[in-house]
């Protein structure tokens, strides 16, 4: 059985990768089992400069699902580059970078200095509020995302996927945005806007009183949204939202996703994104499937 896929001209032993934020650099993960059994992993988001985060509650349980607003913590891209990426290369997998940044210019600067090493592929994080239109997300409006796509471009020397926000108009637009501005490949779907309330105390439970919500709750909306974009761009896709099984991979792929991201699965079973990929046989097994590449965008509608 075939569980190889071929991503920006990387070969992926299988479509698993991690999502960013919720495996760190794959340390601690490590401890627990060899990380370069996945397909690829996706590190924290980088900052020009090191960040501590949002003050209070930065995670909520919610029904099947949490709510986090972390804030994007982590140690620079400096501190990455010379600490973190040497481990990561160290383990056979392909190693994806994600950036965040405040203003164009932010993400610029990182993805060139991130382009001297020897990353794999990066990952642009277009969530983050743009401080020079009143805090707005860059990836909300269609022109926000061709914009920082297509300026990251020019200074990007490795294949550069771009990260999807769910809380758009139409996702549709958004992805043919970011394929219009240079985009190698999408991901897809970032987390949802949501909040939680105490209401012992009448507050709200999250210090930043909102946050992303991920998890199985996600998953009906990031499987939409995949197949959505799938129709409207011709670049691979990459899909999370929700992933907790081989049988999720499989859906996600038939929707339209050349490999997936699994991310809140690993925060409460440190073993998800392997057991995922190991099971991915028996599955495949399961529905007389010998290629998983046969099943992406194979969806049959009405």
């Amino acid at each position: 059985m075939n569980t190889a896929v071929k991503l920006c001209g990387h070969t992926l032993k299988n479509p698993i990768m991690t999502a960013s934020g919720t495996f760190g650099f794959g340390r601690e993960y490590d401890e627990f089992y060899d990380i370069g059994r996945l397909g690829g992993i996706v590190g924290k988001g980088l900052t020009l400069a090191p960040r501590e985060g949002n003050d209070g509650v930065r995670i909520a349980e919610t029904p099947s699902g949490i709510l986090n607003c972390v804030g994007l913590q982590n140690p620079g891209v400096e501190y990455f580059i010379e600490n973190e990426l040497p481990f990561m290369k160290s383990k056979d997998t392909v190693v994806v970078a994600n950036v965040a940044g405040s203003t164009v210019s932010d993400y610029e600067r990182i993805v060139e200095r991130l382009s001297d090493t020897d990353v794999d592929m990066i990952e642009l994080n277009i969530s983050c509020p743009n401080v020079k239109s009143g805090g707005m997300a860059f990836g909300v409006l269609p022109s926000g995302v061709e914009e920082v796509t297509r300026a990251v471009r020019g200074k990007c020397r490795k294949p550069l996927i771009v990260k999807l926000s769910p809380n758009v108009a139409n996702i549709a637009d958004n992805a043919k945005a970011a394929e219009l501005g240079g985009a190698d490949a999408l991901s897809l779907i970032n987390t949802i806007t949501g909040m939680a309330v105490d209401l012992k105390s009448r507050k709200p439970l999250l210090g930043n009183v909102t946050g992303g919500l991920s998890g199985p709750c996600v998953k009906p909306v990031a499987l939409r949204m995949v197949r959505q974009a799938y129709k409207a761009v011709s670049v691979p896709i990459i899909g999370l939202g929700g992933i907790e099984s081989a049988e999720d991979v499989l859906e996600f792929m038939l929707c339209g996703a050349t490999a997936v991201q699994v991310g809140t699965a690993n925060i409460h079973d440190p073993y998800a994104a392997l057991r995922i990929a190991e099971d991915l046989t028996n599955a495949m097994k399961k529905y007389k499937i010998t290629d998983v590449n046969e099943l992406i965008g194979a969806l049959i509608e009405g």
